[in-house]
């Protein structure tokens, strides 16, 4: 298990529903602050066609089950019928830890370290999140499950996020992160 995750400096979360492009923004701003580490996420879910080997730690069920009864997950979830998981984070010293989870785990990580900055992320409008589902390959009957999930989820994000965020222009957005980063810096 990985060391305890209060001793990182801070703990940024990015979260939001499906298609809302919250990877993309977290590999954008891993990228430009060499001060962030992305803790990466565990799922048993199928890699989807053309997506980066380094998107998850893709495992199976066993191997999965096998870390959450080590208490191996600072957070994890069943979400449409997969497992999503967050490692107890092992920074390199010096770094704050960023995460890119679910709404569900956002909500456990705020539940054990209060002191996390949730950013939420939204979508521009429904219209663009859906269409950005179907451009990454998901199936139909996914692409229904997320929309429909994302309307259960943003309320709850929203409650209890520290900031919000729309990504309707992804350059704007990370910078409107790394702003957000920065003044959380400047205040410890």
């Amino acid at each position: 298990m990985g060391a305890d995750p209060s001793s990182a400096a801070r703990l940024f979360i990015v979260s939001g529903p499906g298609g809302v492009g919250k990877g993309t923004i977290v590999n954008a701003l891993v990228e430009r602050d060499p001060r962030l580490w992305l803790s990466r996420s565990w799922t048993t879910r199928e890699q989807r066609q053309g997506e980066r080997d380094t998107a998850y730690v893709f495992t199976d069920r066993d191997s999965f089950e096998r870390r959450i009864a080590v208490d191996g997950f600072l957070e994890w979830t069943n979400f449409l019928g997969n497992y999503y998981g967050t490692p107890t984070p092992d920074p390199v010293n010096g770094r704050d830890v960023v995460l890119e989870i679910e709404v569900d785990g956002a909500r456990q990580v705020k539940a054990l370290r209060p002191d996390a900055i949730l950013i939420f992320v939204l979508p521009p409008s429904r219209q663009e999140q859906e269409r950005r589902l179907r451009g990454r390959g998901d199936a139909e009957d996914k692409v229904r499950q997320r929309l429909q999930k994302a309307l259960d989820e943003e309320p709850v994000g929203m409650a209890i996020a520290n900031h919000v965020v729309v990504n309707d222009d992804l350059e704007r957005t990370v910078g409107e992160m790394m702003e957000i980063i920065r003044q959380h810096r400047l205040a410890d």
